[in-house]
């Protein structure tokens, strides 16, 4: 015979309380306002009778189906997994369940996947995959849908945002590459239709300019997407351009890799002849060689303050006390792709000629991106 459903009614009679008082005792917010006393012994009641909750009929009585839908662009992403965790590190113990959908950074599967997320009642979203520019998601905000987004920002929208300190890790790593004698130095820039790699960009030139360093338009190459392919990709087209450069500053890690690995079919020395850095400092770079120069986030961090942000919206607060911009700090991390500059004569198979300075003007965007 199958086994009957045990009730919050059940353990009410179990521990002699009333039903209400079971129900708030099994809510991860709601306990806050009964005796820890109390709470422990309905727990340890629910436990003994083998209570589980009815999240269906939980849902009709909120309004609420404790699921958060997750958007990522990469499930490929060694970044991501800590991201999840801690995403997950501060929704797991209130109760909500997490649905990670990967969108393949496609814009039309990115638009059917949060149909699919809507259509599941999702009670919000945390979005680490969207465009600058993102009609499906900035709609689904206005029709009242919680939506946070995570390492990326909708440009023109009142979505609230968690992102890196893009400017600061660029700078950084520019100086770094400046003190060990590198003066011509290659950007591999991320796509533009993506925030990421329209600021880290836009962050590049600034610091360029601010520590009076001449950009020269062809040793900036912009990556397609943001991976190893696109990395060996561009660094092969900085190659075919014949102009010298002895340092690669690259938009992201895996930028980066693709760039070291197309360097080391062509005979060239990684960071004897040419520098290379990356940006994220994702998991696993330490069994990489050369072991990557490269800018830390906050991933985990990351994913702890979106979820926050998510809950401040989920909980109806006060827009005045939401945060609709968070910038994380980032740190350099020094590793083995980097070192002094070579001399003209042992640079990686170029004319010792000097740079001529570009006097063509690079623009990231037609509108000049704001400093996050």
């Amino acid at each position: 015979m199958k086994k009957k459903r045990v009730t919050l009614k059940d353990i009410a009679r179990e521990t002699g309380v009333h039903v209400s008082t079971v129900s708030r005792a099994l809510d991860p917010v709601e306990r806050k306002s009964i005796t820890e006393e109390v709470v422990t012994r309905i727990q340890a009641a629910a436990e003994m009778l083998g209570y589980r909750p009815n999240r269906i009929a939980a849902g009709l009585r909120t309004n609420r189906t404790m699921s958060v839908g997750v958007m990522i662009p990469d499930i490929t992403n060694l970044i991501f997994p800590p991201i999840l965790r801690g995403i997950e590190s501060v929704l797991e113990p209130l109760g909500y369940a997490s649905i990670i959908v990967n969108t393949d950074n496609e814009p039309e599967r990115e638009v059917r996947l949060l149909d699919v997320l809507r259509d599941r009642g999702v009670d919000g979203i945390i979005h680490a995959a969207v465009l600058r520019s993102d009609p499906s998601i900035a709609r689904a905000a206005e029709d009242g849908l919680p939506v946070v987004t995570l390492n990326r920002k909708v440009e023109h929208s009142a979505i609230p945002y968690v992102i890196n300190d893009e400017d600061a890790g660029i700078c950084e790593m520019l100086q770094h590459l400046r003190s060990l004698g590198h003066v011509h130095i290659a950007h591999i820039a991320g796509p533009q239709d993506l925030s990421t790699g329209q600021l880290r960009l836009a962050a590049f030139l600034r610091a360029a300019e601010d520590q009076g360093v001449s950009v020269d338009e062809r040793l900036i190459v912009t990556a397609t997407h943001f991976d190893e392919r696109a990395g060996a990709r561009c660094l092969s087209e900085l190659l075919s351009n014949k102009t010298p450069f002895t340092a690669v500053l690259c938009a992201n890690d895996r930028l980066a890799l693709g760039s070291i690995e197309a360097l080391r079919e062509r005979g060239i020395d990684c960071p004897r002849q040419v520098s290379v850095t990356g940006f994220n400092d994702m998991p696993l770079l330490d069994l990489i060689r050369p072991r990557l120069t490269t800018v830390r986030i906050e991933q985990y961090g990351a994913g702890q303050a979106a979820a926050r942000t998510l809950l401040h919206l989920l909980n109806g607060e006060d827009p005045d006390d939401i945060p609709t911009e968070t910038i994380l700090p980032v740190e350099l991390v020094l590793r083995e792709s980097t070192a002094p500059a070579p001399s003209p004569d042992h640079r990686a198979g170029f004319s010792p000629s000097p740079l001529r300075a570009s006097t063509k003007s690079y623009s990231t965007s037609q509108n000049s991106p704001a400093k996050p």
